[in-house]
């Protein structure tokens, strides 16, 4: 099978991003899989109106995302700083576009095998990767679905958004 981190008409099988973990991760946020300008961009959350890192930046005010040239790098820093990990629950799949409902064929990532010590809860970013808590609660520990923070979730306000958002993060001490 020929894999592509970024769309290719001829070939609409596609590799998603590696996670961002740690030993010391608490929280493992699972997106679904990357949109188009993620993995153009090799990024999680890459499109400017994902609201994900504004509501990161919310939930830890006093705590600046970094910006400038490298910020990338540097958010995945910052993710981990505070006792979070980010991955998806598809590891591969055919889809055109960005929306979860044109994924097909996905194949799932081995998240057991992550081997996260700390890890004290999932949190399921959306509806489509929350498809997959059966397994994620096999790994003995509170699963959570989230409010996708996709601009495709319109439905949910910014305010709505967060509030779910930091509930989970106090659960677990992260705030």
């Amino acid at each position: 099978m020929n894999r592509s981190t970024a769309p290719d008409p001829d070939n609409l099988v596609l590799t998603g991003l590696a996670p961002i973990v740690s030993p010391a991760t608490v929280v493992l946020i699972l997106g679904s899989f990357p949109g188009v300008r993620s993995l153009e961009q090799q990024q999680y959350y890459a499109h400017p109106q994902n609201q994900f890192w504004k509501i990161l930046q919310a939930v830890w005010p006093d705590h600046p995302l970094p910006t400038g040239a490298d910020s990338y790098a540097r958010k995945k820093a910052w993710l981990l700083d505070h006792g979070l990990g980010v991955w998806d629950v598809y590891a591969a799949c055919e889809r055109e576009g960005s929306l979860d409902s044109a994924i097909r064929a996905p194949v799932a990532n081995d998240i057991a095998g992550l081997k996260l010590p700390k890890l004290a809860a999932i949190a399921h970013n959306g509806g489509e990767s929350f498809k997959h808590a059966r397994h994620t609660r096999t790994l003995g520990v509170p699963v959570y679905q989230l409010p996708s923070t996709s601009p495709a979730n319109a439905s949910w306000s910014f305010e709505r958004k967060l509030a779910a958002w930091r509930e989970v993060f106090d659960a677990h001490k992260l705030t």
